[in-house]
């Protein structure tokens, strides 16, 4: 990982995606394709088991400082503490709460916690590490 460059002082202006989650590679952390029952990474060739996939966070944001607006995407475990837990035990939560909801659409069910994020961090102050 690379070191820290500078430190940006910012608000958040708006979240960029709604989907923060993904299924992530253990080897280069790269997206997952993921069908019924086996994933693959096309970066390194890693394959294996849904159920054995990992998760991790990918934040995208659009932030203001005082005289320019930036996108940035602020990934792993750094945004553990903003969650409460770990990508991948909110990925289970999701999934347990789309189960026992019996909810078919899963975009809808997961709008509540598009808005939570949403109103966690829109027009919040943070420091961003660059």
């Amino acid at each position: 990982m690379n070191s820290v460059k500078g430190l940006l002082a910012a608000s958040v202006i708006s979240i960029q995606n709604s989907c923060f989650i993904y299924p992530a590679c253990q080897n280069c952390l790269s997206r997952l394709i993921l069908d019924s029952r086996r994933f693959n990474c096309l970066k390194c060739g890693c394959t294996g088991e849904v159920k054995d996939a990992s998760y991790r966070y990918r934040l995208s944001l659009k932030i203001a400082d005082t005289s320019d607006l930036f996108d940035i995407t602020v990934f792993g475990g750094c945004l553990d503490p903003f969650f409460g837990v770990t990508a991948e035990n909110l990925q289970r939560y999701i999934q347990d709460f789309i189960q026992l909801s019996g909810e078919t659409n899963a975009e809808a069910s997961t709008g509540a916690l598009v808005q939570a994020v949403e109103t966690c961090f829109i027009g919040k102050r943070f420091i961003f590490g660059l």
